[in-house]
């Protein structure tokens, strides 16, 4: 083979060389298509019928479930809500969050509210998780759960009655990253809201508030967690089984940080308690927290070119996390609003706290 070729026949191999790579996926694309292992199918899941929300049934409002596979295969349960009259094709949002929560929480609080003011809208569950596909349970990624949105678009812009030109996104609190991720990779998501967002790769890798800590404590917290999670990763091979990091503290300490509290409020009680719920139950595996200590997910954020929507509590913990995303935004596409008051968990079903008029406007202007 002469030199020519074999570069030609290495680079391809990597992918280097785009429109030639695209003549022969052409090429073989027959092929590609007599094999079961190219084609999207979902599996089938065995999803609940009975209305087990957290929240109340709108009248106003057509909810079904729903299935749909990502790109890795994995098929995702959504619940799909849309206005009961309309006319002609509606703009659709996809809604996930909060991290450690399911679509029965308040992920459908949020897109239920959508469909009432005239959007179609779904909540799912990420992958791994709640009444979705994917094994092992329980296991957040940085790159999964970002395409989790993506494959969400995917399904929106394939039904008959959305405007494939007039899809956005909501992410709350640990979703609320993988949004504006997603929102960075994805050109069909023509506009994103955050509520009470939170950076997961950030308050893994460092801590919280790790603002008030020197270089030197971070670095070495960081290794500490690298040690502890590694050996974890020994432990749970050796016994065949995952260890799990126990959701929300329970019982709660009296000494416990006020927003610790907040949050056995909502995932504790009857206010918001779901019996898929990670952290309403035994939490997330232990060992999910490597895979974001080195993959950061806002690194793309300033070369977002569609319009972005922060919300924030003025009194919540994590309200940081927004503030610094708004400031890694360096277009004119971005807002941020902070609402008097609240605090982090507010922003989950508290309705005379979420600014839902403020969000209907956003997605009224962008879709």
């Amino acid at each position: 083979m002469g030199l020519k070729k074999k570069f030609i026949a290495a680079a391809l191999a990597v992918g280097l060389i785009t429109p030639f790579a695209a003549q022969i996926n052409e090429t073989y694309a027959s092929n590609a298509d007599q094999s079961a292992t190219s084609r999207i199918k979902p599996e089938n899941l065995n999803l609940t019928s009975a209305w087990d929300k957290v929240f109340p049934q709108s009248k106003n409002v057509k909810h079904s479930k729903v299935a749909f596979v990502n790109r890795y295969g994995i098929t995702l349960a959504a619940d799909l809500y849309e206005p009961k009259e309309y006319v002609g094709k509606l703009p659709a949002i996809a809604v996930c969050g909060p991290f450690g929560a399911v679509k029965e929480q308040s992920s459908g609080l949020y897109a239920q509210e959508m469909a009432e003011r005239g959007f179609l809208a779904i909540a799912f569950d990420p992958s791994f998780t709640g009444e979705s596909g994917g094994t092992p349970r329980f296991v957040a990624s940085p790159d999964i759960n970002t395409e989790d949105f993506c494959a969400a678009v995917d399904y929106l812009s394939s039904l008959p009655n959305v405007n494939a030109n007039r899809i956005g996104i909501i992410g709350i609190c640990g979703w609320g990253g993988m949004a504006i991720n997603a929102a960075a990779i994805d050109t069909r998501i023509k506009a994103t809201v955050t509520t009470t967002m939170y950076d997961m790769s950030r308050v893994i890798s460092n801590g919280y508030f790790e603002y008030e800590k020197d270089e030197a404590t971070i670095e070495n917290e960081r290794q500490q967690n690298r040690i502890n999670l590694n050996r974890q990763r020994s432990t749970d091979y050796k016994r065949g089984i995952y260890q799990r990091a126990g959701g929300v503290v329970d019982p709660l300490p009296d000494d416990a940080p006020q927003f610790v509290k907040d949050y056995y409020d909502y995932y504790k009680t009857k206010r918001g308690y779901h019996k898929r719920s990670l952290n309403s139950n035994d939490g997330w595996n232990v060992t999910s927290a490597l895979s974001f200590m080195n993959m950061p997910l806002l690194s793309y954020i300033d070369e977002i070119k569609t319009p972005v929507l922060l919300i924030h509590g003025e009194n919540a913990h994590s309200r940081y996390f927004s503030e610094t995303a708004y400031i890694l935004m360096k277009g004119d596409n971005k807002e941020l609003m902070i609402v008097p008051g609240a605090n982090h968990v507010d922003l989950y079903d508290n309705k005379k706290m979420i600014p839902f008029d403020e969000i209907e406007r956003f997605f009224g202007v962008n879709l």
